[in-house]
């Protein structure tokens, strides 16, 4: 009975989900159908074939194609745990992006500048650097929270900006800058592929989406099998019961922050050092990262299993949105799709919220009145047939008696 139910409400609490992604893919179709009528059906069929396109291309093989999807799925898996795991204490890491791009900066000056270390060990070095980098930025933003309540969304912008201009700063002034190019200099060091180049040859595919797999699995663990994960979501779920509870709410936001930068600068030492030449532009943009993160995230319904399942459907239609390229559609069909998902979603689960609550509202009048007829009951006076028994047999009593004494 209990594993029913589970189901059930594992069911319902996805339709939102489902209902955003089926509304996204619906406006891409109409969208593709009102630009170009004429090469639609096969911009269509490109799109959803995805990865699998090269079932009509004979010069692309498939598994060429997921492993392309598997590179691009690394840093949306990241970036949505990265906001995921902070949701899951009540906090909004909109910062991710900083995060990411300060986690980049970091892996690609290690790389190439820690040259008294092994290039066969650099790698791991360097990715321990950037996620340190990316703690440190996001522990700032759970320090500000925790010990004087400034909203982590305004700190976490704002790091956004500082981390931006900073980087952009070093990158000119650390021996790191491109400047044909525009951008920092290549980086020799990469993440090995664990033999996953034999099983999608000629594509982009990374070790990098391996480790991201097991963080995500640990990350898991962690929320959901350890006291640690539990008061992490007891302060979520209300902060003031669980500082009734005992638990440090304030150590809770501060790790739970910290963890949550944790992914998003190992996502950018991720993707830098996949060995696919990715490079930091020095522009005063935001990656977008950060940003599809918060998709991610909010389609995996914040719980590290359903980040993985909605980081491999957003890398399918990116996939997809490069193949409808070469029918000269604009990619940002792909954003578009992408950002209708997001909002409908949103909002989907705001109307699951609100009727939630009415629910519950309902069921707790309910409640209420049930508990005042109950007190009607007991405090209505005796029935007037009730009374006379009592009355008769206490006079027979009494008449008995006194015979009796007679």
């Amino acid at each position: 009975m209990n594993e029913s139910k589970k189901k059930r409400f594992s069911i319902t609490a996805a339709l939102p989900s489902l209902f955003s992604i089926v509304i996204g893919l619906l406006a891409g179709v109409l969208v593709i159908l009102f630009t170009d009528s004429s090469k639609a059906l096969s911009a269509i069929r490109n799109l959803f074939l995805g990865p699998f396109y090269g079932i009509y291309n004979p010069n692309q093989s498939s598994m060429t194609g997921l492993g392309n999807m598997l590179f691009f799925m690394i840093p949306l898996l990241m970036t949505g745990l990265s906001v995921g795991f902070a949701f899951k204490t009540g906090l909004f890491n909109i910062g991710a992006s900083g995060q990411f791009l300060l986690g980049s900066y970091v892996a690609i000056h290690l790389a190439r500048k820690l040259t008294v270390v092994p290039n066969s060990w650099r790698w791991l070095i360097s990715l321990l650097g950037a996620a340190l980098a990316g703690m440190l930025l996001a522990s700032i933003a759970g320090m500000l929270k925790a010990y004087r309540n400034v909203n982590e969304v305004i700190t976490s912008i704002m790091l956004n900006y500082t981390s931006m201009y900073l980087v952009n700063y070093l990158i000119r002034t650390m021996g790191l800058y491109d400047r044909l190019k525009n951008r920092t200099l290549p980086v020799q060091t990469k993440i090995p592929t664990f033999g996953l180049d034999r099983i999608f040859p000629q594509s982009f595919v990374s070790g990098g989406i391996l480790i991201a797999i097991a963080l995500a699995i640990i990350s898991y663990v962690l929320l959901y099998k350890t006291t640690f994960g539990y008061e992490l979501r007891a302060v979520g779920l209300n902060r003031s019961a669980a500082r009734y509870a005992g638990i440090n709410e304030k150590r809770s936001i501060i790790l739970s922050m910290a963890l949550a930068g944790l992914f998003a600068g190992l996502a950018g030492g991720l993707i830098h050092l996949a060995g696919v030449g990715r490079a930091i532009q020095v522009r005063d943009l935001l990656p977008p990262e950060g940003f599809d993160g918060i998709a991610v995230a909010l389609l995996g319904l914040n719980h590290p299993l359903g980040i993985i399942f909605a980081a491999l459907f957003m890398a399918y239609i990116k996939v997809g949105g490069q193949t409808i390229q070469t029918l000269g559609f604009a990619p940002e069909i792909i954003n578009m799709m992408i950002g209708i998902i997001l909002y409908v979603s949103a909002m989907a689960v705001l109307i699951r919220r609100i009727l939630e609550y009415r629910a519950k509202r309902k069921n707790e009048a309910k409640a209420n009145n049930i508990t005042s007829d109950s007190q009607d009951v007991r405090e209505r006076p005796p029935d007037a047939n009730n009374t006379t028994f009592v009355e008769a047999t206490v006079d027979g009593a009494d008449v008995g008696q006194e015979d009796n004494n007679g």
